[in-house]
Formats: C-alpha cells, structure tokens, sequence
C-alpha cells in the first residue's frame, strides 16, 4: 500500500485518471442508460476545478518544504509514519508543513458538519425525486462519504498534532499506525 501511496502522491495525473474513472463507474451505476462517453467527458470536465485546487495546495506544500514535490512526499511519508526528522534543515521544513497544515484544517469540523448537511439535503431530494436505486446509491454514498473524511480528518489532525508536539520537544511522537 505503502508503495502505490507514494506513487499516486508523486504523480498527480495517475490520482486525477484514477477518480475520473471511478467517478464516472459510480455515475453510471447510479444513472444507467447515458453513454461512456459522455459520463467520462463531463466527469473530466468537472474535474478540472478539483486539479486547479489540488495543484495549487501542491503548490503552497512545496514553499512550505522549501523544496520539490519529491521533498513533500517525503516528508509526508515521515510524518504518516510518525518518523521526527533528525537533521535541523528537515525539521524546519517538516515544522513548516505541519503548521501550515494545522491551519488549513482550522474550520475542519464546520467543514465536515456543512458537507454532511449537503449530502444529507441531496439525499433527501433523491428519495423525494429519483428511482429507489438512486435514493438507495446516495445514501450509501452519503454515509460512506462522510464517515470516511470524518475517520480521515481525525486521523490527521492527531498525527499533525503529535508531529507539532514531537517537533517542539514535548512529547514523542506516538507509534505509526
């Protein structure tokens, strides 16, 4: 797993054909009778604001490592394992990208609550509008969506927080998972 994580995270376009594809089987599970085709090009299409939101955080991760996209991967690679940089240099820039971090993921629990509301309200008007599979698809969707970025978000948050502590000598960090 270790190594298609650090792949995907090395190559941008492989993340971006991965999710457009999965995307457009799940459209197409859920709304049968459009063709590939054109479930493909509009999932392609729409995706283009998720790249420009990716690359620009890719971006801004770089600046924080002072370094490359490889420099990045690594330190987050580090940082799932819970490894603390030795060298003074990588852990600055370690410390950098965590509290960079730390702060985008300020407003995380809003975040999630207004995502849940979302999908709840979308769900709803499905079960009010659409066929039973569609109803029973979001859902499904809906709950596995939202408990995921909630299981993630914790995850995250706890390893950011114990790489800050770790960093600033209060504590070690705790054991990967």
């Amino acid at each position: 797993m270790r190594g298609l994580r650090l792949l995907l995270a090395r190559h941008l376009w492989l993340q971006l054909v991965l999710s457009v594809l999965v995307a457009s089987a799940l459209i197409m599970l859920l709304f049968p009778g459009r063709s590939v085709l054109s479930v493909l090009v509009r999932t392609a299409v729409m995706s283009v604001g998720a790249v420009a939101v990716v690359l620009n955080r890719r971006r801004k991760e770089k600046r924080a490592a002072s370094g490359s996209t490889d420099d990045v991967v690594a330190l987050d690679d580090k940082l799932r394992r819970s490894e603390v940089p030795s060298a003074p240099e990588e852990r600055r820039a370690m410390g950098d990208l965590v509290a960079q971090r730390l702060h985008r993921m300020r407003h995380r629990v809003a975040a999630l609550v207004g995502l849940a509301v979302l999908f709840t309200a979308v769900t709803v008007l499905m079960v009010l509008t659409g066929t039973v599979r569609q109803a029973i698809g979001f859902a499904v969707l809906t709950v596995v969506f939202i408990g995921w970025n909630i299981h993630r978000s914790n995850i995250q948050h706890r390893r950011l927080c114990a790489m800050e502590g770790a960093l600033r000598g209060r504590s070690p960090a705790p054991a990967p998972r």
